[in-house]
């Protein structure tokens, strides 16, 4: 069974920074496309950055910039470090991920979610 944990969400002031892990874990094959995305109170989920299986990024408008997508393929694991964060950026954070298991077909998988609150 394939699962993904997204962590490192938490608490910080306007200006702060965040470093948020999404780790893939179980009988994996392959983890293709990933990506990053965030639903505020009241608002729908919305992209909020998505890297490649050949690292190719790309990034919303709104957090270009201030935020990197990368990945370890190695550790089957995905980041998004937050800079020079908003209030606006208070959400909770969904990664997302393409995977093939070992006995299980292509599909995409979703974390549980991170709080990110920013707020002084």
């Amino acid at each position: 069974q394939v699962q993904l944990v997204e962590s490192g969400g938490g608490l910080v002031q306007p200006g702060g920074s965040l470093r948020l892990s999404c780790a893939a874990s179980g009988s994996i094959f392959s983890i293709y496309d990933m990506g990053w995305y965030r639903q505020a109170p009241g608002k729908q989920r919305e992209l909020v950055a998505f890297i490649t299986s050949g690292g190719s990024t790309n990034y919303a408008d709104s957090v270009k910039g201030r935020f990197t997508i990368s990945r370890d393929n190695a550790k089957n694991t995905m980041y998004l470090q937050m800079n020079s964060l908003k209030p606006e950026d208070t959400a909770v954070y969904y990664c997302s991920a393409d995977i093939s298991g070992v006995s299980t077909p292509r599909y995409d998988y979703w974390g549980q979610g991170t709080q990110v609150t920013v707020s002084s």
